[in-house]
This record gives structure tokens, sequence and C-alpha cells, in this order.
């Protein structure tokens, strides 16, 4: 059985998203004739082109919004110089033409609104006279040299075109999630299916053309399907269709992924197997594997009549995750992804603007006792590390492969000790990498690990400080305390590993004295080269955390709401506190842009918000008194 995998649009345009690597892997492995491609770098490359901007300019042309969008109005007045930069700025932001960046930052690209932002972000955000007047990108680069300038300046050019294709071709693009609205925890199919059966739009037919010709070229018996976001549903559904009416009743069409596990796990909808055959849930090989090779069905959900049935043989085991072999990359367009430089924040620029390849050092989560976190399903729940010794055969077998040697390391939460193991190996076999990934900030990070780590090539660590309180971070069993944190970044950072910290806020009772504690507990981690980077995210409640399923010992009710028959991930919940998070999540961000480009760490942090807020409590010396101050 020949089997393709497919990645829809729109997931990452900088690297291949790592399910389709993995899977195909897998299958190879195991001796089957697997194949993938990546639909979203291939549909993003339509467009990004003469021809695609010369099709786009013609349905644009006669759209009402070139009275009233700015950058609709703005891509037409400068059509033409605009469909000749733009395959010149494809190929700088591809790495294969460099010396574009001399004229890109010497003025080659028509400055459409996205540009403007440069001047306007600096004023409204408070520090504009911290740089001179005379160089508009100044403030956003200070020292940084002409690559930089200009793959932002690319980005800009890039996100403009991307508006007006929101504003005037098709209202559900987006350059990284399209339709996202349309599958995002949506109880029914409805608003999905009416945007499927509706008139197709330009991308729209663009990507059946694509879907079409990739099932040409590869004729496949199985096409898989991966919907990682709820942004990739659309054209997953989309493709799904195109596949099946190609196959015929001679093959089938598998959805499965991110977007499935957490939002379809309480499918009684059948209109979505009109475009699928099956949908398997959670860790995909074992599924896949049955279909490929006619065994008992696992894991998988398909229609019967009217109804959703979900079949699992309980006798069959899962794929261990050392036996799942090791990823390849054969069938993508490496050279083809896109280096974009959307944001200054160091971690989001280290994640969008290189190609990594994609590894995992253990399936699931060590700790899964976060209130908020999805304890109750596979990839968090069922914890199983790599050995250290074939981890790095399959680190050696990817940079063989791809000629990179570049990785992260996507786990929910790498082991201390097998990030340990691993460093160890690398440097045993004297293999010379670069290397980041996620972790929780555990104590048994010391100076002397962290040191090694540093030393076997990491770069960068991420992780959870989450709502930056002791009496919140119990609360939601994190495991960790703000004093923790801060030796253990601290250790990290002196060893030259840069730390990027998720923060939360609007967590069930957080008040906002906690608040305003929070971010000045953030201020003082920055000031005390703790983190470099960080980003608040606005707390949400999902149907499989512990605190859905234990609502009264977080302090808040969930309504009831009809069930669904589609998607369920998000739930509403009413928290009691008295505390306005939509009036107190602007400042948060603010301030923390501010605090990433080393200014306003002096500042009273009530200053960042609007309208009256407490003054903190926390001891303005406390970070500093954590460290051995």
């Amino acid at each position: 059985m020949r089997v393709l995998l497919l990645t829809p649009p729109m997931t990452q345009l900088n690297t291949p998203y790592p399910a389709t690597s993995y899977l195909t892997g897998f299958l190879r492995e195991r001796g089957h004739d697997a194949r993938q491609v990546d639909l979203s770098l291939a549909l993003a490359l339509r467009w990004l082109s003469r021809e695609g901007l010369t099709e786009v300019a013609s349905q644009v042309a006669g759209h009402p919004a070139r009275f009233s969008h700015a950058s609709v109005a703005h891509f037409l007045e400068h059509e033409d110089a605009i469909v000749r930069a733009v395959e010149p700025v494809v190929r700088f932001l591809q790495g294969r033409d460099n010396a574009v960046a001399y004229r890109i930052v010497a003025g080659m690209l028509p400055e459409g609104p996205r540009f403007a932002a440069l001047d306007r972000f600096a004023d409204s955000n408070g520090y504009a006279d911290n740089f001179g007047e005379d160089d508009p990108l100044g403030w956003a680069f200070g020292a940084l040299g002409l690559s930089d300038r200009a793959r932002h300046l690319a980005t800009l050019f890039v996100e403009d075109l991307a508006d007006v294709v929101t504003a005037a071709v098709d209202p559900h693009f987006g350059l990284v999630r399209y339709a996202e609205r349309l599958g995002h925890s949506q109880p029914t199919f409805d608003p999905l299916l009416d945007a499927l059966d509706g008139e197709d739009t330009l991308l729209d037919r663009w990507l059946d053309e694509l879907a079409d010709a990739t099932l040409s070229q590869h004729d496949p018996d199985l096409v898989a399907i991966t919907v990682p976001f709820a942004g990739n549903a659309y054209g997953a559904l989309r493709v799904g269709r195109r596949a099946r009416a190609h196959l015929g009743d001679r093959g089938l069409v598998v959805l499965g992924g991110g977007w499935v596990n957490t939002d379809l796990r309480e499918l009684a909808d059948p209109r979505i197997f009109d475009f699928v055959d099956r949908i398997t849930l959670d860790a995909g090989e074992r599924p896949l594997l049955q279909l490929v090779e006619g065994g008992p069905p696992v894991r998988t959900m398909r229609r019967a009549a009217d109804t959703v049935v979900l079949d699992s043989d309980p006798l069959v085991p899962d794929v261990p995750f050392d036996q799942t072999g090791t990823p390849t990359t054969a069938g993508l367009q490496l050279d083809g992804y896109l280096g974009l430089l959307d944001t200054l924040n160091p971690m989001h620029r280290l994640w969008a603007d290189t190609r990594w390849n994609k590894l995992t050092v253990a399936h699931g989560c060590y700790w899964r006792k976060c209130a908020f976190c999805d304890t109750s399903l596979d990839y968090i729940r069922r914890y199983e590390p790599a050995d250290a010794v074939r981890l790095v055969d399959r680190i050696e077998a990817l940079v063989d492969e791809t000629g990179q040697t570049g990785f992260h390391f996507v786990d929910e939460a790498a082991p201390p000790a097998r990030l340990e193991a691993l460093a160890k190996e690398l440097l045993r076999r004297d293999l010379a990498i670069t290397w980041w990934g996620n972790v929780r900030f555990e104590r048994s990070f010391t100076p002397d690990r962290a040191e090694l780590l540093a030393a076997s090539g990491c770069v960068a660590l991420t992780g959870g400080l989450e709502v930056a309180s002791d009496r919140l971070l119990a609360l939601m069993d994190k495991g960790v305390s703000v004093p923790q944190v801060a030796r253990v970044t601290h250790a990290l950072t002196s060893a030259g590993i840069l730390v990027h910290a998720y923060l939360m806020y609007g967590f069930p009772t957080q008040t906002v004295q906690e608040t305003v504690d929070a971010l000045e507990v953030v201020r003082q981690l920055f000031l005390a080269g703790c983190l470099q980077s960080a980003y608040w995210h606005r707390f949400a409640l999902t149907v499989h955390s512990p605190i859905a399923r234990d609502p009264d010992r977080y302090g808040i009710t969930i309504p009831e709401v009809p069930p669904a028959t589609f998607g369920r991930n998000d739930l509403p919940f009413v928290d009691p506190t008295a505390a306005d998070h939509d009036r107190l999540g602007p400042a948060l961000e603010k301030a923390l842009y501010n605090y990433l480009h080393g200014i306003g760490l002096f500042e009273d942090v009530q200053t960042w918000f609007e309208g009256e807020v407490p003054a903190t409590t926390v001891a303005p010396d406390w970070i500093e008194e954590a460290l051995g101050g």
C-alpha cells in the first residue's frame, strides 16, 4: 500500500511541521512505501510568486476593498513594483540569495501599511525618545545587522500581501493559522461545512489544483492528513475531499493530529465523513499501521449508517516510543521554507526565522499534574522517554540527511536527567549540534548541569513561570515556586543559554493585586538577567484539564452548555474574583515588550496600567534575595 502523508495549509513557513516526518520515517522502517508533501508551503509559494500576485491583482481590482482598505489600495497602486519584488524577496527569505538584503534595506520594497507601524509602535510603547529620529528602524533593531533589518522589512512586505488576501480575496486566510475561527472548539460542523460548500475563492482553487497534482504524482492507496491546529481543519477537509474523489473506492483518506485529539473526541456528527474515511486519535503510529497492514483497528473513528463509531481493539498494544523510528524529511522541499522575522522577541525569532530538525526526547510529560493542562489525554498522560544513544543515532541520521545541525526538541517538558544523558552522549561522540527545547524549571537544573547542556550545544530553553505567584503556582500544582524559577533561570542564563518564560494571566481566582505583583516579579527577573524573553497568554479552560473536572477546587463554576456534536475544547467559566483581565492584559504586554529591549526596568509597574491599580506588594529585592543577593 502506498501511503501519502500531507500537511495542509497554513501551518508554519520556516520549517516542516514534524508529524509527517515522524510517521513517514516510522512507516518506511516498517517496510512501507510512505511519502510526504507539505501543501502549506506549496500554497504559500504559489501565492508569493509573480504569477500568483498577478492573479491576486486581477481579483482585487474590482473589489470594494480597493477604496476602503489601505493594504489593498497600496497593492493596486504599486502592483508592478510589488510583483517584481516578490520572487527576490522569497529567495532572500529562503536563504538562497542573501545579496538581496542590500537592495531591501536601500528601499527596494514598496512600503505598505505594515511599515508605518515601525514609527507608530515605537511611540505608542513609550520608548521612541530612546532612539534617534533619523533611523526609523533604530528603535527596533539597535545594533543588529543588515540581514536582520532586511529580513524584518521583507516580513512586513509579506504581511502586507497577506492583509490584501484577507481583505479582498479570502476572508478566512491567515499567514499561519488559516480559517482558525471555523475550526476551534466549534460545537457543530455547520460553520466549516458552510465554508467548504460555499463559493470557491482563488486560494481554494489553488489548493485544489495543488492537491490534485500531488495526488496524481504519487497515486496513493491511503492518504493521511495531519491537522495540528484548528487553523488547518478547513484546508485538511478540502484536501480530504479531493483525495476521496481521486481514490474512489480503492483507498482510504485518514485524518489525525493535535486538533483532532483535543477537539473531536466527542464527535457525533457523521457529515465529516463526507470528506474523510477514518479519523484516528492520539499517537498516530499504531492506528495508521493497522490501517496500512489491515489489522484490527485501534483508536479509529468511522461512519456507521448515521452515527460515528470508535473502533479500538484493546488487545493490540501501542507502539513503544523508542520503536517509533527516525523521522525523515525525504520528499520535503527543505530549501523552500521562509525564515520570517515578524517579531523582535528573541525566542519567537528563534522559532520562526530558522529551519530546525524536529525530535522528541520523551513522549508525554513526566510531571503531568498541572491543573490547566490536558493531563487526561495521551500526549500528556503517557510518559515514555527515549534512550540517549538511540536519540543521538536519530540526530546523526537527520544531520546526514538534511546537512543541517539545528534541532528543536518538541517535548511537552523534556526531563532534566534525559537531557543530561543526551548532552553527555553528544559530547562523547564529539557531535556538534545546536539545540533548544521546552523544560520545567526544575531545581535539578543546577549550574553544573546548565554548563553541561550549553557545552553540548543547547542555546535556549523555554519553560512555564505561568502566573508568577506562589499561591497560584501551588493551586495549579505546577511544582515550582518563584524563587526556584529565579535560581534555575539564573543558572541557565549564566551558562549562556537564552531563557524564555511562558506567562499566564486570568487564572481562576487571580486578583488584580496578584496580576500587578506578577508583573513586578517579571520585571525583577529581567533586571536580574534571569530572563531574556517571555510572552503573556490569556488563560483558557480546556475540557481535558483537571480544572474542568473539579471546578469547585479552583473557585469557579462552569455553566451548562448544549452538548457538542462536533468540536469541544475551550469551556466558558465564571470566576467570582473581581478582576478585569481584559483591562489588565494590554498593560502586561506593553510592559513586557519594553523589558525585552531593556527599557522601563526601573519604572514602577503601576505606570503601565490604564486606570488605578494597587501598588505591588512584592519586595523590591525579592528576586535578588532568592539568588542569594
